[in-house]
């Protein structure tokens, strides 16, 4: 049987693809309720991202780049939604 793989959508920017590749792999997810974007604090989803990014990264952009892209936006996210009650 004949395998393709799935091409993911084009991305405008460096974030973007960083964020939708976080959430392809299961690293983030987006609040519902406040569109907040919260780490799932899965390090399996996070290498599973940096894999993503080291064998494919966006055209136009190094693999060092998407890497660095992926590791400032798992920096910068955090596991609690910020308008939540803390018992969320």
């Amino acid at each position: 049987m004949l395998m393709t793989k799935e091409r993911r959508t084009a991305i405008r920017t460096l974030r973007g693809w960083a964020i939708s590749v976080l959430q392809e792999a299961g690293a983030i997810r987006e609040r519902e309720e406040h569109g907040w974007m919260q780490d799932r604090a899965d390090p399996h989803a996070h290498k599973r991202a940096l894999d993503i990014a080291r064998q494919d990264p966006p055209d136009g952009f190094s693999v060092a780049e998407a890497v660095a892209e992926i590791e400032d936006i798992l920096a910068s996210i955090g596991d609690t939604c910020p308008e939540c009650p803390p018992d969320c």
